[in-house]
């Protein structure tokens, strides 16, 4: 059975998600980041979490086991900062300021949450890669942040 790429991509939709930003640094130090909904914990003990990263991605190179990274939660009103990541280019780091913690990977502020990662494993997924990683700091913001979802195919937000 075959099945259409863009109705599967509907279906799955209608499972809404939280939007990060995924960040590291590139061979050279400089900041990498891109945007990715397919993210989740996997591990409470040692703390672990998961992201998918597509093999076609420019920066496919700067995740590789051991490596740190860290998975930026966006907030509601992050919108502007999930549109940025979302597209390729090294332009995309031009006038935008970050933080960083023991790993010197970008850390984005104002976010509902961080997570600072040492990369533990990578496993195929099909036209992705499911990369692993040890959580080593984390920090999160106040329970009145509302969470950035995406939810068929565009922005959404938890009602209050």
């Amino acid at each position: 059975m075959t099945l259409d790429p863009r109705e599967f991509r509907n279906t799955v939709g209608c499972f809404a998600t939280g939007i990060t930003v995924i960040t590291t640094l590139d061979a050279d130090g400089a900041p990498i980041g891109l945007t990715a909904n397919s993210f989740t914990s996997v591990s409470l003990d040692p703390p672990m979490v998961l992201f998918c990263l597509d093999r076609k991605v420019a920066s496919f190179e700067s995740f590789a086991v051991g490596k740190p990274f860290a998975v930026n939660i966006l907030a509601a009103d992050q919108m502007d900062v999930s549109n940025r990541f979302a597209k390729s280019g090294p332009d995309k780091w031009d006038g935008f300021n970050f933080d960083t913690w023991d790993n010197s990977v970008p850390i984005i502020s104002g976010c509902l949450a961080n997570l600072e990662c040492r990369g533990d494993s990578i496993m195929d997924g099909g036209d992705h890669v499911i990369v692993i990683g040890e959580v080593e700091r984390m920090a999160s913001a106040g329970e009145d942040i509302k969470p950035l979802l995406y939810y068929r195919g565009g922005y959404n937000e938890v009602a209050s």
